[in-house]
């Protein structure tokens, strides 16, 4: 059961584990991330210490979020986390969840906040007072292009995780 304290020790076993679960091979890693084959495996063994712009690299050939790789390498303290990040240090640290499972969630709450941003930097302001009370509820409900996108997040992302826990 790893505690937050426990995370940075254990960057190269959660990286070994995220390629383990995507099913490629550490050299193929290597190439996609733009490191080095020794170098990585040096990493995953825990006798190097990978700077954050290799962690940044690795996480997007993993396909996970910069901040969960930050954490867990104890560059980024959940204490002191920018908006969000919280959630994606909850996220990290809890012990019930396999790493798959992690990382759906993860990507799940980035779609969702991007999803959301979006949407927000489309709409037009409104003020408060002009809300006619019968549409504040429709307000208030997500919209149909975000529910879509949504709904495709969940498919990339639980579906694969979901088959994987079967096997």
């Amino acid at each position: 059961m790893a505690t937050p304290k426990d995370l940075p020790r254990d960057i190269g076993g959660f990286i070994r584990d995220l390629r383990r679960n995507a099913k490629i091979s550490l050299r193929q890693l290597a190439d996609q991330a733009g490191v080095s084959n020794p170098y990585l495996s040096q990493v995953e063994r825990g006798l190097r210490k990978p700077s954050a712009e290799v962690l940044q690299q690795l996480a997007s050939a993993l396909r996970v979020s910069t901040p969960v790789m930050y954490l867990r390498a104890g560059l980024l303290d959940a204490l002191d986390a920018k908006e969000g990040q919280g959630v994606l240090a909850a996220i990290a640290a809890d012990p019930d969840l396999t790493v798959s499972q992690k990382q759906s969630l993860s990507q799940i709450y980035e779609t969702f906040r991007r999803e959301n941003a979006r949407i927000a930097a489309e709409a037009p302001a409104t003020d408060a007072d002009s809300v006619d009370p019968d549409e504040a509820d429709s307000q208030t409900t997500t919209p149909q292009p975000a529910k879509k996108t949504v709904k495709k997040a969940v498919k990339k992302t639980v579906a694969p995780a979901a088959e994987e826990e079967n096997q």
